[in-house]
């Protein structure tokens, strides 16, 4: 049986360089033996959290139509890759939101964080930013996250990486390697969960 990753675009800004990178991996990266779950935040307009409940500790009443979808497209998955910006040297606040409704829905799956930037840092503190989040979400954060600096003019429109751009090789490397590392977890953590 495939194991099953959801990629998580955690950006919903308008032509982001996101969306280029979301389109380049769904295009590059294998498929054998894994069934990927394409999650574009766009799709899931989630409002600022505000029910009664701690998700962590209770569970949601009277959740929206697309506050149930967000959730078990979540459930669902085995491991997760999230995609974001540096905003303001932290993750999007979209991002920050939809993970403020999640509950037991990741407990203990792996996670891999990718991050970018059309500058030099590459999203350091971005990728540093929801490291204490995920782990709160007792998520298992893999040790090296992904960061794709000067990145603007390595993905086009379509999603084709640019060969002859600057990093471009590193970066096909660098992801294909860390999709890899994801899978492999995700696949011993599925086929021995964690028993509290």
């Amino acid at each position: 049986m495939s194991v099953k990753i959801g990629v998580i675009l955690g950006s919903t800004r308008t032509k982001s360089l996101g969306e280029k990178l979301f389109k380049y991996l769904q295009q590059a990266m294998p498929t054998a033996g894994v069934d990927f779950t394409w999650i574009d935040l766009k799709d899931y307009p989630l409002p600022f959290y505000d029910h009664a409940e701690t998700p962590l500790s209770e569970t949601i009443q009277g959740l929206t139509p697309v506050e149930s979808q967000w959730l078990e497209v979540l459930k669902q998955q085995d491991g997760y890759v999230i995609l974001s910006p540096e905003y303001d040297h932290a993750i999007t606040g979209s991002l920050k939101n939809a993970l403020d409704f999640v509950g037991p829905e990741t407990d203990h799956k792996p996670v891999q964080v990718v991050t970018y930037s059309k500058y030099s840092d590459g999203g350091m503190l971005a990728a540093a930013s929801i490291v204490g989040i995920l782990q709160m979400l007792k998520m298992m954060v893999l040790p090296s996250p992904v960061l794709l600096w000067d990145a603007e003019a390595n993905f086009t429109a379509e999603g084709q990486l640019v060969a002859t751009a600057p990093n471009s090789a590193h970066f096909a490397k660098r992801l294909a390697a860390a999709f890899a590392e994801l899978i492999h977890y995700a696949t011993i953590m599925k086929d021995h969960p964690y028993q509290p």
